[in-house]
Order: C-alpha cells, then sequence, then structure tokens
C-alpha cells in the first residue's frame, strides 16, 4: 500500500471509533493485531481490542477523537489527536463524575497487507485523572 493509502486507513479506523464501530476491528486489523497500550499493556486479536474498546466506550460514551497531525513513512503511520469525552462510567477505579474531559494522544500504526497490524498508543492519562478532580493539579489545593 501507498502511505496515502495507509494514511487513509488509519483515518477510517479513528472516525469508525468516533460511531462507536467495534465491528470495524474485524475488516480494518490483521488477525494478529497487537495493541500496545501505556504502561505496558498489550491486547493481542482484534477479539480483544473489540473489549478493551467496548469498555472504554462504558466510561465515555460520547468519545470522540480528532486527528490534529497525521505522518506516515513506509509502513508506519503515526497521528496526534484530541480525545474528548464525558465521564460516565468507572475509570481506572475513579467512579463517574459526569465531566466533560478532553486530552492528547499519540498513535503509532504498524500496517500489514492493508490492515492495522499494530498500534502503541501514549497520552496524557494524568491530565485525564486531573480533570477528574481525582488529582490535584499545580496550583489548586
Amino acid at each position: 500500500m501507498s502511505v496515502e493509502e495507509n494514511k487513509a486507513l488509519v483515518c477510517r479506523y479513528f472516525e469508525e471509533w468516533n460511531k462507536g464501530n467495534v465491528a470495524v476491528f474485524d475488516d480494518l486489523c490483521t488477525a494478529d493485531f497487537v495493541w500496545h497500550a501505556p504502561g505496558g499493556l498489550e491486547q493481542h486479536g482484534a477479539e480483544a481490542a473489540k473489549k478493551v474498546f467496548t469498555r472504554f466506550l462504558t466510561t465515555f460514551p460520547d468519545f470522540r477523537v480528532t486527528i490534529e497531525d497525521l505522518i506516515a513513512e513506509g509502513d508506519k503511520v503515526v497521528c496526534r489527536c484530541t480525545r474528548t469525552g464525558t465521564h460516565k462510567g468507572e475509570y481506572r477505579g475513579i467512579a463517574a463524575t459526569g465531566k466533560q474531559l478532553t486530552w492528547t494522544w499519540m498513535s503509532m500504526c504498524r500496517i500489514e497487507g492493508g490492515k492495522m497490524a499494530e498500534q502503541w498508543d501514549e497520552g496524557d492519562h494524568l491530565h485525564v485523572i486531573q480533570q477528574m478532580g481525582a488529582i490535584l493539579t499545580p496550583g489548586q489545593g
């Protein structure tokens, strides 16, 4: 696939996230897809990734990804994005707050045979937890 086709695949992948379409993992990901999450966590296979994303949508039912930058070379696509969502379910032990959250995120995706083979994510979890009120931000308190 060309670099432009790889970028289009990643854009479609995140557009489907915005629709809450977990079935997209079957069409857009390889059977042995690996999702590398922050903190060294990994999900292997499209089914495992769908379960994680479904739980995430329970926590943030109005979750949205806005791609701010998209850079590609060879079989890799990197995107810097803004994520938003209303905290309506438990998140890492923090009960729902009802607060609208906004945070930054980076994803690097490796494409193989026209599908997502791997995804590495890094995001600003500290800022998410601060917005929930679970940790004070500098100057508060």
